[in-house]
């Protein structure tokens, strides 16, 4: 596993400028979850590291317009546009203007959230659940739907985000990462893994399934870099990524969360005062610097128990003399006790 994790982080490192049907194709876990880092961990390889990401189904769509179509709550999902020109709506309590997509563009919806794409703002949608049963199945990864109108060629695919600090992870995230190819051809790191995707999609053979998984790992993970690159005022630790003082704060407690961390020890990472450094900690990741390494620590603490750790065990490895205080901090945070996690397991 920490062969398999290197090998992804020298390779992102190297470029950048609800299933359709019961049987669509899906993909085997990748990312798990591993030791504590170096304190010079690569802290978005690190981050992702813990939410275990995940590829699922795989697929090309050849549209013609007028086409609509609406897909559930339940998945993360992304689109590349190879071809035409796309509209996508996002559903919700407070539903964004839809957004325009053209060729070489990549969109990420991580929240899982229901919406449509269309080639028009003002159409209705059909279900995919309905126009997929005529497309997809464990050789057919095509998806075809609309007229004779002006062509739309897209790659599309599903993703999740796994394990008890997705939640931490996604906070940071906004509903939609929008990447712009500004109509031009997609960048050679984004043309060469969508066409590897489809490739080991189409061709079914040993080892396929698993192949397109790490694929989609790999695309996420570029994807997220290269727009946690332009971040420096969406609070979170994304933003962290963009700040060299802040980051190297962020780092050392994604490196060190067990650590009793100090605002003065944290503060003289960063080069700064200590009053100077707790105020653009808290403006740029949205919370002051120890309530973020309690709540990461006791993220991450969370994660083991769903794993079967023990409690006591839990309790040392977070850093927390006792079982009892860990207990405590761990029900101020999430408003119920360890000992619930390790029951939910059971």
């Amino acid at each position: 596993m920490k062969e398999k994790t290197a090998a992804a982080t020298s390779m992102i490192r190297t470029a950048c400028p609800h299933s359709h049907d019961a049987d669509a194709l899906v993909h085997a876990p990748s990312s798990e979850s591993a030791g504590v880092p170096s304190i010079d961990v690569d802290m978005l390889s690190h981050v992702l590291t813990q939410v275990r990401l995940r590829g699922g189904a795989v697929y090309r769509a050849e549209l013609g317009a007028p086409w609509a179509l609406r897909f559930p709550a339940g998945a993360a999902h992304f689109y590349y546009v190879e071809q035409g020109a796309a509209w996508v709506h996002l559903s919700g309590r407070a539903p964004l203007p839809p957004v325009a997509l053209r060729r070489g563009d990549l969109l990420m919806l991580p929240h899982r959230q229901d919406h449509a794409l269309s080639s028009g703002a003002l159409l209705v949608a059909d279900d995919i659940e309905l126009v997929s049963r005529a497309h997809f199945g464990a050789t057919r990864h095509v998806l075809r739907a609309g007229r004779d109108g002006a062509a739309c060629r897209l790659i599309g695919g599903q993703f999740h985000f796994d394990g008890d600090a997705a939640a931490a992870v996604l906070a940071a995230l906004p509903p939609m990462l929008h990447l712009p190819g500004n109509g031009a051809v997609a960048p050679p790191w984004l043309d060469a893994i969508t066409r590897f995707l489809l490739q080991e999609a189409h061709g079914g053979g040993p080892g396929s399934a698993l192949m397109v998984s790490r694929l989609v790992d790999l695309l996420v993970i570029r994807a997220l870099r290269c727009w946690a690159e332009t971040q420096v005022r969406h609070p979170g630790w994304v933003a962290g990524l963009s700040e060299l003082r802040i980051g190297r704060a962020l780092r050392a407690i994604h490196a060190e969360p067990q650590r009793a961390w100090t605002v003065q020890a944290l503060a003289a990472l960063a080069g700064m005062s200590r009053s100077a450094f707790a105020e653009r900690f808290t403006t740029a990741v949205g919370q002051a610097p120890l309530q973020y390494a309690q709540h990461w620590k006791l993220t991450l603490a969370h994660d083991m128990l769903a794993q079967g750790v023990l409690v006591t065990q839990a309790a040392g490895r977070s850093g927390y003399a006792s079982e009892a205080a860990f207990s405590r901090a761990f029900k101020s945070h999430f408003g119920y006790s360890p000992s619930t996690v390790r029951g939910q397991r059971a």
